[in-house]
């Protein structure tokens, strides 16, 4: 079986990676950055690279892995020129956008838009990890529009890596993502910006820093590109997230400045129930 996964970095070399290790399975590699194909090779994320054409020509399984802000674009293009059974899936971090683009197109029931929620702060083919995707949730958007096979050849692909999936609509994973990751890289990226500002004048201050700051910031070492793309594409909901992400800080602000340390309390005794969700 011919798999073509498009866009080596983080999580399309980590797909590679696992499924290069599979019986009957040729993985091909295809990616604009010659750094990157290089690179995935030297590695041995895949078994060949190829261009576009050659990736998608015969193909069984296309895998698309690049910016958000990209995938509408090439995967119209992708569908244009695939086989009448190949199955494409994107793994993109927003999903009503991209549904929304290939809705009417002729070949829409080969398409299935997932999300595999693994990751780390890293990108690049040097970032991949094999068995990323171990006991990790992914979820199928719009799954009443993809062929069968497809999605049960999604399925089996993301049962392999060691996945569980879920299925939801395109606006309920942008909504839920918006919260439970986008606002969180948002948060990270603009407490490492504070921390900042206060390091140009105290050089001292990250000889200080614990574990509890590393973790928090962590993913403020994220790619740029992919994270603002995201943002852009997930706007109406993140928007919707920082309200009201800023109306508690500004509350909590309100009590600090009144030492009302009572409330203080109260607030992150209300916090604290996020144990009930992260156990």
């Amino acid at each position: 079986m011919k798999i073509t996964v498009i866009g080596l970095g983080l999580i399309g070399g980590s797909i590679a990676k696992d499924l290069k290790s599979q019986m009957n399975v040729h993985v091909c590699g295809v990616d604009e950055s010659s750094d990157h194909t290089k690179l995935a090779l030297e590695m041995g994320l895949v078994h060949s690279i190829a261009t576009l054409d050659e990736g998608l020509n015969g193909a069984e399984i296309v895998i698309i892995s690049i910016p958000v802000d990209k995938i509408e674009v090439l995967l119209k293009i992708v569908l244009d020129k695939i086989g009448e059974r190949t199955t494409v899936i994107d793994v993109g971090s927003t999903k009503a956008q991209i549904c929304h683009t290939i809705s009417d197109h002729r070949k829409r029931s080969r398409f299935v838009a997932a999300h595999p929620l693994a990751g780390t702060e890293f990108s690049g083919p040097t970032a991949a990890l094999k068995g990323l995707f171990q006991d990790k949730k992914n979820i199928i958007c719009e799954s009443e529009k993809s062929a069968p096979d497809s999605i049960d050849t999604a399925l089996r692909l993301f049962e392999s890596l060691g996945m569980f999936t879920t299925f939801m609509t395109p606006d309920e994973h942008d909504k839920h993502l918006a919260y439970v990751s986008h606002l969180s890289h948002v948060s990270s990226f603009m407490l490492g910006l504070t921390v900042l500002d206060i390091e140009k004048d105290e050089k001292q201050i990250f000889d200080l820093a614990g574990t509890g700051f590393a973790s928090t910031v962590r993913l403020a070492k994220s790619n740029p590109k992919t994270w603002s793309a995201i943002f852009g594409k997930n706007k109406k909901y993140l928007v919707e997230a920082l309200d009201s992400y800023i109306l508690h800080l500004e509350n909590f602000r309100k009590h600090i400045e009144e030492n009302n340390i009572a409330a203080i309390e109260e607030l992150i005794t209300a916090s604290n129930d996020i144990k009930r969700i992260l156990k």
